[in-house]
Formats: structure tokens, sequence, C-alpha cells
């Protein structure tokens, strides 16, 4: 059988690790859907893992998936409130969404984790 780029079965071929070389390059080419496709199949296999989940929500979030990269943050945030970078992605998408009260919270959790100082007013 022939294996065409466009068929699907590309996305979902190799061992988890090639799979995943794979979904960093497409991410690094600025492929953020090929990225997402190969990542979802990823995710579903290894879902306890938060470096697949991460970056298929960073994929879906510059691909302007944001409902779904919305739900790849909630749940890491949930199964680790302190992953700062989750929180940071989950307050700015949530700010391209218009959800700016939400999106507040999140990202002063965000740079509480990070250390930074913010000013009251």
């Amino acid at each position: 059988m022939n294996t065409t780029y466009n068929d699907g079965a590309y996305y979902e071929q190799g061992t988890a690790a090639e799979r995943w070389e794979r979904a960093r390059m497409f991410f690094d080419a600025r492929d953020y859907a090929a990225a997402a496709r190969v990542l979802g199949g990823l995710v579903e296999e290894v879902p306890e893992q938060t470096g697949p989940r991460l970056l298929l929500a960073r994929s879906y979030y510059h691909s302007a998936q944001l409902r779904r990269a919305e739900a790849e943050l909630r749940i890491i945030v949930e199964r680790d409130p302190v992953e700062h970078y989750a929180r940071l992605m989950l307050g700015r998408t949530l700010e391209r969404q218009g959800r700016q009260s939400e999106a507040d919270t999140h990202l002063r959790i965000a740079s509480a984790l990070a250390g930074e100082v913010t000013e009251r007013s």
C-alpha cells in the first residue's frame, strides 16, 4: 500500500517517540493543524503525559481552535494546578475568546507561580 501525506495514515505511523518528533517538526514548521493531527492520537495513547497534551493545546491555540486549546489546558491545570505555562496559555486562550475576567484569574496565578510581582492599583 502506498501511503500518501494526505490519507491520514501518515499521522498515525510509527512509535510514540517517532510521532512526538514528527509533531514537533510540524509545530516548528508552523504547520499547527498537522501537529494537532499527530498529537491527537498520541494524547489518546498516553493521556497521563503533560508534554504531548501541552503541545497539542499550543497547536490548537496557534491554529485558532481556541475551544479545543482551552479543553486541553483545563485538563492539564486540573491535574497539575501549579503548571505555570499551562496557566499562562489558558489565560491567553480565554483572552482571545473575549473572556477577560476568567483570563485574569489564570494570568495572575501564572504570574505568581513564575515569581513575578504585580502592582496593585
